[in-house]
């Protein structure tokens, strides 16, 4: 991965080889693969040069725009910052966290892997006869553990960023790309 990204341009730092500098998305920023047995499971991406309230929430905004108009991503919230709001205030003395998290789209839904877990679930709580003859409360059920069963494939990876505070007035975006195929899942233990 290290290797990917110099050949985009990137530059390993003067204090740490794994962590490279470079321009992500018209801004400098730092970046670091983070790994689990060799594999990258989260890419993390911060802003090289802090900013002013006012342009960190430009900023987080433009950012939360770009996602929702990228088809390869969806959210399921609406994390546009107010006008009006008081960033430093609100992390500051009420300790509120600024952030926005995007579902990448599978490139291809597995059907067959949808329809074998919805067989799955829907076997254990209702009998062939009720799914064939489904009431309205069961027609609810199957469109929830359809649903539950798309975002559970959507999370897999996952692109979240946050407001991060470097200071007197001084913010950045913090980027996470995770791949949670790749993540630990205690097979170390």
């Amino acid at each position: 991965m290290i290797e990917k990204l110099k050949a985009k341009g990137f530059k390993p730092t003067l204090s740490n080889k794994d962590v490279l500098k470079g321009e992500f998305n018209g801004y400098d920023v730092y970046v670091e693969p983070v790994t689990n047995g060799n594999k990258v499971y989260r890419i993390f991406v911060e802003d090289a040069n802090p900013v002013s309230e006012s342009d960190i929430k430009i900023r987080f905004n433009k950012l939360c725009r770009q996602f929702e108009k990228n088809d390869k991503y969806t959210s399921f919230g609406d994390y546009i910052i107010p006008e009006d709001e008081d960033i430093s205030t609100q992390m500051d003395i009420y300790k509120k966290r600024f952030q926005a998290s995007f579902y990448q789209k599978p490139e291809m839904i597995d059907t067959v892997l949808i329809y074998n877990l919805m067989d799955e679930k829907m076997g254990n709580l209702y009998t062939p006869e009720q799914l064939e003859n489904p009431t309205e409360e069961v027609k609810q059920k199957i469109n929830e553990v359809a649903e539950q069963i798309v975002f559970d494939i959507m999370r897999v990876k996952t692109v979240w960023f946050m407001i991060s505070k470097e200071g007197y007035n001084k913010y950045s975006i913090v980027m996470f790309y995770d791949n949670e195929y790749n993540h630990a899942d205690g097979e170390d233990l």
